[in-house]
C-alpha cells in the first residue's frame, strides 16, 4: 500500500505539472521540455518530445492493478504522440525507453483484452507506434559494421543535411548490443523480421570482436572498424546491459548461441572482474590489472542478473556489500572506491539495486529482503520526497536534491518494489509469463515460438571449449537450491555485514569461498601475503617455492613438476604471470613525469639539474613553462611545520625546508605566508637518491588545497645536499624550478654569460647530443629486458601525506621479478606487509602508504630463450600506455 501511494503522488504530479513534457522537474513543479532548460549534454539525448515518462510507466499501470488509470494512460500516447520530431535522441535511450514502453504496453494491453474486461476497443494502436518508431531507428543501423550510430534524428535520420549527427565515431557496447529484446520482439509482433536482424547483426559483430583471450569487451568500440577505444571491462556503465541481453535473449528467443556467448562472457567476469563481494573493471588485453579503484551504481544490476543465471553465492555478497553502503549514505553513490568512499555524489533514483533485491527474494525467499525493500521505501520517502514527486540526490552525503525525476522511476523502481512485497492475489496476471527488458518492460515468453524468421544456426560450438559445470543452472528453483537450509543466504552475507564500516573486503574475498558447493578458486597475486600461512600452503601446492634472500627479500620460483596436478601447475604458471604483470604495472605507474631544479647562478650557470618530484597542489609547472626562478634560503625552524620565524630571510626566494613532522601542505602555507615565491623539501632519509628510488608526488592534507599558489618540489637526500653544499660555500645560490631543464641560452636571455660557457657550449651540447643517445640505448635495452629484471620493495610508514606514483588506494607495491622467478620483500621484516592490494584497511582508510620500489639489471637475462618477438613486446608497451592514458582521461 505504501508503495501505491508513492507511485501515485510521483505519477499524478507528472501528469498535473509536467504532462505531456518528456519529464517531471519536481522542485519547481513543471515539465522538462527539451530547448527550453538548460542543456545537460548526453543525460538529455534521452528526450525526444515523446512524452517519455508517460510511455515508460505504461506498462506499471497495470503491474499495480491500475487498469483505468493505463486505460487513460494509453488512450493520450494514441492521440498525443508525435513520434516525427525534428530532434537528435540516442538510440538506445529511445529503443529501451519508448520502443520497450510502447511494446510492454502493446503486450500487456492484449492480455487485459484477452481477459475480457478492459482495453476492448484496443486495436494495436501502441504496437503500430512502435513499429513507426522502429523504422526511425533503422537509419542509424547503416555503417559497415553494422553497429549502429550512437544518436539519430527521428525525422530526418542520420546522414541527411538537416540531421545534425551521423560524424560520431565511437558507440558504447551496451548501446549496441541492448537491441535484440525489443527489436525482436517487434519483429515477432508484427511479423516483419528486418528489426531484429538488425539487432542480431549488431550483436554478432560485439561478440567477434571480443578479446580472443580474455573474453573481454571494452566499454566503447568505433563503429566503422570495430576497433576497441576504450579497453577497460566491467559490468558497469557501458557494458551492463550488453551481458543482460544475451541472456535475456536466450530466454525469450530459445537460441541456444545466446546462451553459450553468455557463459563464455560469465566465466571471463567471475574469472577476472568478480573480486567478491566487489566487481571491479580490468584490461581486456591484461585482465589480470584492474583498470581503476572505484565502481559504479550501474552494476548494482549484475546481482539479479546472477540470480537469473542461478548463480546466487555471489549475487549474495555483492548484493549485500551495496547494501552496506546504501545504510551508510542512505542512497547509493554514482561511484564510490574499493574502500566505500564516495567518488561520485549524485544519486539519481537508480533502481538496479531494487531490481536485484526482488530477484535475490524470489530466488531465496528470505524475508531479509523484505527490510531491504522497506529500507528503500523509508529512505524514498524521508530523504528524496518533495511536494511534487521524487527528486534525485545531488549529493548523498549532504542530502541536496537535483531538479530531475527521471522516467525510469516510475518505469522500474515502482514496479520492482511493489512486486517485491506483493502476493500472487494481488496480481492481476501471471508475472511469470514475462521477461522484463533493461527498463523492466514486459515481453511476453510466448514470443519465442511466434514468426520465428531467423534461422537459430549454432555457430558457437566449433571454437568454444567450456566447462559445463558451471553451467548447470540458467534459472534458479528455490525448491532445489534452498531445500534444506533457510539460513543459506543469512549464512553468506554474515561475513560481510560489517564490510563497509569496519573491514576490508579482500579478507572476505577468497577467505569464504571454501564455503561453497565448488572447487575453491586459486589464489590470486594480488591478494597473496608472505605471511599468511594458508597461502603458502596454496603456493606449494602449486609448485611455487618461497626462497628468502639475504636482502630481506623474498623470492617466489615455480617448479611444475612439484605441482599436486597438471590443473595446479597451470594456477601456479597463471599466479605467477600475474606477479609479473603487477610488477610491471607498478614501474610504469611510478614513471611520473619529473620536474627540474636548475642551478643558475656562478659556477654552475644551469649546467647541474637535480631531478625532482612534483606536488599534487600549488602551481603546476607543466603550465607555466618560465617555472619560477630565485635565490634558495633555509627556513627556520627548518621543518617548516609552524610559523616561519625568519620572514625577512624567506621572502622573494626560494624555501628549502626538510621533510618530516607534518604534511607537505603545511609546510607549503607556511613558507607562502612568510612571503617565499616556492618550496624544496628535502628528504631527511640519508643516502636516498632518485637514481635508486622512484619520484613520487607529494600529497595534500585531505583539504581544499586550491590556496597554495606556490610551486613546491621534492628532492632525495643527495640531490637536496648538491643545494645545501652550494648553499655553504658560495652563499647566493639561484635556481629555476620548471617541469623540464632549459638551455643556457634561455635562462641568460638578456643577461651577460661568462665567456667560458659560451666557448664550451658546442662541447656540452655534442656531449648531450651523446647522452641522449646512450640513455636512449640504455632504455631500450632495459625496457627489452624488464621481464629479466629484480625490483625490490620497500614499505615505510609516511612521515606526511605523500603518495606513490600510482596515487591509487589500492595499488600494489611491485614484486621482484626474475628470469623465471619473482621477489618480493620480506614481509615478517618490516613494521608493514608490503602486498595489500585491495584497499590497505590495514592503514586505516585515510592513512596513504609510500611505495619505493629500485630497479637493479639481472645478470639472468637470456634473449635466447625468448620466443616473444620484440615487435610483440613493443605493440603490448603501446598498448599499455593506451590504456593508462584512458584510464586518466576516465577519471577526470
Amino acid at each position: 500500500n505504501q508503495v501505491l501511494e508513492m507511485f501515485d503522488h510521483a505519477y499524478s504530479n507528472y501528469m498535473e505539472h509536467a504532462y505531456p513534457a518528456d519529464e517531471l522537474m519536481p522542485l519547481t513543479c513543471r515539465g522538462r521540455v527539451r530547448g527550453q532548460e538548460p542543456s545537460r549534454g548526453d543525460v538529455d539525448d534521452a528526450l525526444g518530445k515523446f512524452s517519455l515518462t508517460l510511455i515508460d510507466t505504461l506498462d506499471t499501470l497495470v503491474v499495480l492493478n491500475k487498469t483505468k488509470e493505463f486505460e487513460e494512460a494509453v488512450r493520450k500516447v494514441i492521440q498525443d504522440v508525435n513520434l516525427d520530431n525534428d530532434i537528435v535522441v540516442s538510440v538506445f535511450e529511445t529503443n529501451i525507453r519508448v520502443l520497450g514502453g510502447l511494446l510492454g504496453g502493446h503486450s500487456v494491453a492484449i492480455m487485459l483484452k484477452e481477459k475480457g474486461e478492459h482495453m476492448q476497443w484496443y486495436n494495436g494502436e501502441l504496437l503500430h507506434m512502435a513499429k513507426e518508431l522502429g523504422y526511425k531507428l533503422l537509419p542509424a543501423f547503416n555503417t559497415t559494421s553494422g553497429l549502429p550510430y550512437p544518436r539519430v534524428n527521428l525525422k530526418f535520420g542520420v546522414r541527411h543535411p538537416e540531421a545534425r549527427t551521423g560524424t560520431e565515431t565511437d558507440t558504447c557496447t551496451a548501446c549496441a548490443g541492448t537491441l535484440i529484446l525489443e527489436f525482436a520482439a517487434l519483429s515477432r509482433f508484427t511479423g516483419t523480421s528486418i528489426f531484429e536482424e538488425y539487432a542480431r547483426k549488431a550483436l554478432d559483430f560485439i561478440w567477434e570482436k571480443r578479446q580472443r583471450s580474455s573474453n573481454l569487451v571494452g566499454v566503447t568500440i568505433n563503429i566503422h572498424t570495430g576497433d576497441w577505444v576504450r579497453k577497460d571491462s566491467g559490468v558497469g556503465a557501458g557494458i551492463d546491459s550488453y551481458y543482460e541481453y544475451l541472456l535475456k535473449a536466450y530466454v525469450l528467443l530459445g537460441d541456444d548461441s545466446f546462451l553459450e556467448r553468455f557463459n563464455t562472457h560469465y566465466d571471463a567476469i567471475m574469472r577476472y572482474i568478480s573480486q567478491p563481494p566487489l566487481l571491479l573493471d580490468v584490461h581486456i588485453h591484461k585482465p589480470m590489472l584492474n583498470a581503476r579503484t572505484w565502481m559504479d551504481s550501474l552494476l548494482a544490476f549484475f546481482p539479479g542478473l546472477q540470480v537469473l543465471k542461478g548463480d546466487i553465492r555471489p549475487a549474495i555478497e555483492t548484493h549485500e556489500m551495496l547494501y552496506q553502503v546504501i545504510k551508510k549514505h542512505n542512497f547509493l553513490p554514482e561511484a564510490f572506491t574499493t574502500d566505500f568512499r564516495v567518488h561520485w555524489a549524485q544519486h539519481p533514483l537508480r533502481p538496479e539495486f531494487a531490481e536485484s533485491t526482488y530477484f535475490l527474494y524470489k530466488a531465496t525467499g528470505d524475508p531479509y529482503y523484505l527490510e531491504v525493500g522497506k529500507t528503500l521505501i523509508e529512505n524514498l520517502n524521508k530523504y528524496a520526497r518533495v511536494p511534487c514527486g521524487f527528486a534525485a540526490m545531488k549529493d548523498v552525503r549532504t542530502g541536496s536534491h537535483e531538479d530531475r525525476m527521471d522516467s525510469f522511476f516510475l518505469a522500474e523502481m515502482f514496479k520492482y518494489l511493489y512486486l517485491l512485497f506483493a502476493d500472487k492475489e494481488d496480481m492481476i496476471f501471471d508475472i511469470e509469463d514475462y521477461i522484463f527488458t533493461t527498463e523492466a518492460h514486459l515481453l511476453p515468453l510466448w514470443l519465442s515460438t511466434t514468426n520465428q524468421t531467423i534461422s537459430k544456426k549454432n555457430t558457437m560450438t566449433e571454437y568454444t571449449e567450456l566447462d559445463d559445470s558451471n553451467f548447470d543452472w540458467t534459472c534458479p528453483n528455490t525448491q532445489i537450491l534452498f531445500p534444506n537450509d533457510p539460513m543459506f543466504a543469512q549464512s553468506i552475507r554474515e561475513p560481510l555485514k560489517n564490510v563497509v564500516d569496519k573491514s576490508c573486503p579482500r579478507g572476505i574475498s577468497r577467505a569464504e569461498e571454501s564455503l561453497g558447493s565448488g572447487p575453491k578458486p586459486p589464489l590470486r597475486a594480488r591478494d597473496f601475503m608472505a605471511s599468511n600461512p594458508e597461502h603458502l600452503e596454496i603456493l606449494k601446492k602449486m609448485g611455487v617455492s618461497l626462497i628468502h634472500l639475504k636482502d630481506g627479500r623474498v623470492q617466489l620460483v615455480q617448479h611444475a613438476v612439484q605441482a599436486a596436478s597438471s590443473l595446479d601447475a597451470e594456477d601456479g604458471l597463471r599466479f605467477m604471470q600475474e606477479m609479473i604483470e603487477l610488477s610491471s604495472q607498478q614501474q610504469k605507474e611510478q614513471q611520473l613525469p619529473p620536474r627540474a631544479v636548475q642551478i643558475v647562478s656562478h659556477p654552475f650557470f644551469g649546467r647541474v639539474v637535480l631531478t625532482a618530484g612534483p606536488a599534487q597542489f600549488g602551481m603546476d609547472l607543466s603550465k607555466h613553462k618560465s617555472g619560477t626562478r630565485g635565490f634558495v634560503a633555509a627556513i627556520k625552524p627548518y621543518n617548516g611545520c609552524s610559523e616561519i620565524t625568519n620572514p625577512e630571510a624567506v621572502k622573494e626566494k626560494i624555501a628549502l625546508m626538510q621533510r618530516g613532522q607534518c604534511m607537505f601542505a603545511e609546510k607549503a602555507r607556511n613558507i607562502q605566508k612568510a612571503g617565499a615565491i616556492g618550496g624544496i623539501v628535502i628528504d631527511d632519509n640519508e643516502g636516498s637518491s632518485s637514481d635508486t628510488a622512484p619520484l613520487f608526488q607529494m600529497a595534500g592534507d585531505g583539504k581544499n588545497t586550491d590556496d597554495i599558489t606556490i610551486p613546491m618540489l621534492f628532492l632525495f637526500n643527495k640531490e637536496g645536499n648538491i643545494i645545501l653544499d652550494a648553499v655553504r660555500e658560495y652563499e647566493a645560490v639561484e635556481v629555476l624550478l620548471s617541469d623540464k631543464a632549459k638551455d643556457r641560452a634561455t635562462i641568460f636571455k638578456g643577461k651577460a654569460i661568462p665567456n667560458y660557457i659560451i666557448d664550451s657550449n658546442l662541447e656540452m651540447e655534442n656531449m648531450d647530443q651523446k647522452l641522449s643517445e646512450n640513455d636512449s640505448h640504455k632504455q631500450d635495452s632495459e625496457e627489452a629486458s624488464s621481464a629479466s629484471q629484480d625490483v625490490s620493495v620497500v614499505s615505510e610508514e609516511p612521515e606526511e601525506g605523500e603518495s606513490s606514483g600510482a596515487a591509487d588506494p589500492d595499488s600494489v607495491p611491485p614484486p621482484e621479478v626474475g628470469g623465471d622467478s619473482v621477489s618480493l620483500p620480506d614481509q615478517d621484516s618490516g613494521p608493514e606487509e608490503a602486498a595489500a592490494p585491495e584497499p590497505a584497511c590495514a592503514q586505516g582508510a585515510d592513512q596513504p602508504q609510500e611505495q619505493q620500489a629500485e630497479t637493479e639489471p639481472s645478470s639472468k637475462a637470456n634473449w635466447d630463450n625468448k620466443v616473444q618477438p620484440m615487435e610483440s613486446i613493443l605493440a603490448d608497451w603501446n598498448e599499455d600506455i593506451e590504456a593508462f592514458e584512458m584510464m586518466e582521461k576516465d577519471e577526470l
